[in-house]
C-alpha cells in the first residue's frame, strides 16, 4: 500500500472503524440481488423478485437520509443500532416468508423495513472527516473509501448469488444480514472515533440538508449518473446472453468496477490547487463522453475495454463529490449530506435499470447502450445548469480538503 494511505490508518482508531464499514457496507451490493436470487429459485416469479428488490432500493432511499439526519443530531450509536434492529427484524421476516410461502403483502413489508438499513459508507466518511477535517489526507481518505465501495460491488453479489444458488436459496440474504449485524455493532462500539453529534438548535434554522442550493445539484446529477450505473448492468448482461456468454457479464462488469478501483487509488495520491466544482463537472462530462464507444461494440472483449476506460472516471469524480458536499452542507449535517447523494444515487440505479430492460425488449441489448448515453447527456446539462450554485459554498459548512493554501495543495504525496 502506497504511504499516503498507510499514514491514513496511523490515527489512534482508524483501522478498526474502516474494516467494521467494510463488513456493514457489502450487504448494500449483497441484499438486492440476493432477494432476486431467493425468490425466483423458490418461486420462478422473477416479476416479484424484481419488485421486491426494487421496494428495498426505493424505501432505502427515502428512509436513508432520514437515518442519517438522526444520526447527525444524535450520534451513530444511539441510531445506528436500533435502525439496524428494524432492518435486521424486517430481513427475518423477509426469509421466514419466502420459505414458508406467506402472502406477498408480506414480502413487500418486510423489504420496505429492510429499507431502514443505515447508510455505512456515510458513516465511516464522517469518521474521516472528524479525524481530517482540513487537511490533504482526507481527500486520501475519500479515495480510499471510493475504492471500497467499488470492492463491494465487485465480491458482494458473487458472494450473494453463489451462495444462493450452491447452498440454499435463503443464503444470500441470511449472510447479508450478519454482515450486516456484525458491522454495524462493531462499528457503533468504537466510541472514541464517533463524531461528535449536533442537537438542532432552534435557532438553528433546522430543515433537511437537502435544502441547500449546491447538495440540490449534486443529487439531481446522481440520480442521471445512477441511470448510467443501472442501465450498464442490465445491458451488458443482456449483451453477453445474446452473444451467447452471459455467464461472462460478471467479468466484463468486474472489469468497470477495476477501471474505477485504479482511477481512485491514483487520485487518492494527487491534491489539486483550484476550484474542485470544475474538476467534479470535467469528471461528469468523462464518464459521459465514455459511454458513447459503447454503442459500437461489436463483441465481448472490445465491451471489456471500453467499459474498463470508462470506470476510470467514477471514482475520480465520486471523491469531488465527496468534497463538494464538506463544502456545500453545514457540518451538522454532513452525514445527512453524504446520504442524500447516495438515495439519489440509488434512485437513478432503479429508474435506469427499468429505461433499459424496457429498451432491451423493444429493440435488443446493442440499443439498450442508448439508456446511459441518454442519461450521461441529462448528468452533464444538470451539471451545466446547476454549475453557479456549485460556486457558492454554504455558510457554516465543515470545512473541505480543497480549502488549503496552494502550497499544500501543489504536493503529491
Amino acid at each position: 500500500m502506497p504511504s499516503p494511505y498507510r499514514a491514513l490508518f496511523a490515527a489512534p482508531g482508524s483501522k478498526g472503524f474502516s474494516a467494521a464499514g467494510f463488513l456493514g457496507r457489502i450487504p448494500v451490493s449483497m441484499m438486492g440481488i440476493g432477494v432476486v436470487t431467493m425468490i425466483s429459485q423458490l418461486t420462478g416469479r422473477y416479476g416479484l423478485a424484481g419488485a421486491l428488490s426494487a421496494t428495498i432500493a426505493l424505501s432505502a432511499a427515502v428512509a436513508g437520509p432520514q437515518v442519517s439526519r438522526l444520526v447527525d443530531q444524535h450520534g451513530q450509536r444511539r441510531v445506528l443500532r436500533p435502525a439496524t434492529l428494524i432492518s435486521l427484524a424486517a430481513a427475518t421476516v423477509l426469509l421466514f416468508a419466502a420459505h414458508y410461502g406467506w402472502p406477498d403483502w408480506v414480502l413487500f413489508v418486510a423489504c420496505a423495513g429492510i429499507g431502514c438499513v443505515p447508510s455505512v459508507g456515510a458513516m465511516i466518511r464522517a469518521r474521516w472527516a472528524a479525524l481530517y477535517r482540513g487537511t490533504p489526507q482526507l481527500h486520501t481518505a475519500y479515495s480510499f473509501e471510493s475504492v471500497v465501495d467499488e470492492v463491494c460491488f465487485v465480491f458482494g453479489p458473487i458472494i450473494s448469488i453463489g451462495l444462493s444458488t450452491a447452498w440454499f436459496p435463503e443464503a444470500g440474504p441470511l449472510l447479508a444480514a450478519c454482515f450486516l449485524a456484525a458491522g454495524v455493532f462493531w462499528l457503533t462500539a468504537q466510541r472514541a472515533t464517533e463524531p461528535e453529534p449536533h442537537p438542532r438548535e432552534r435557532h438553528g434554522g433546522g430543515g433537511s440538508a437537502i435544502r441547500a442550493g449546491g447538495l440540490q445539484v449534486l443529487v439531481a446529477t446522481f440520480v442521471a449518473t445512477g441511470a448510467i450505473f443501472g442501465s450498464v448492468d442490465v445491458v451488458t448482461v443482456a449483451f453477453a446472453d445474446e452473444e451467447g456468454h452471459k455467464a461472462a457479464a460478471s467479468i466484463v462488469l468486474a472489469l468497470y468496477a477495476a477501471g474505477s478501483c485504479l482511477a481512485g487509488m491514483i487520485f487518492g495520491l494527487l491534491h489539486f490547487a483550484g476550484a474542485p466544482e470544475r474538476r467534479w463537472l470535467l469528471g461528469v462530462c468523462a464518464m459521459a463522453v465514455s459511454m458513447i464507444p459503447l454503442l459500437l461494440v461489436g463483441n465481448l472483449p472490445f465491451l471489456a475495454v471500453a467499459l474498463f476506460v470508462a470506470g476510470l472516471s467514477v471514482a475520480p469524480t465520486m471523491v469531488t463529490t465527496m468534497s463538494l458536499i464538506e463544502e456545500h452542507v453545514p457540518r451538522a449535517q454532513l452525514t445527512e449530506g453524504m446520504t442524500w447523494v447516495s438515495t439519489g444515487l440509488a434512485v437513478g440505479v432503479a429508474l435506469g435499470s427499468s429505461a433499459a430492460g424496457w429498451v432491451i425488449d423493444a429493440a435488443g441489448a446493442r440499443a439498450g447502450y442508448g439508456v446511459p448515453v441518454v442519461a450521461g447527456a441529462v448528468a452533464v446539462a444538470v451539471g451545466f445548469l446547476g454549475f453557479r450554485r456549485l460556486k457558492r459554498p454554504a455558510p457554516g459548512r465543515g470545512g473541505s480538503v480543497e480549502q488549503h493554501s496552494e502550497r499544500k495543495e501543489r504536493h503529491v504525496a
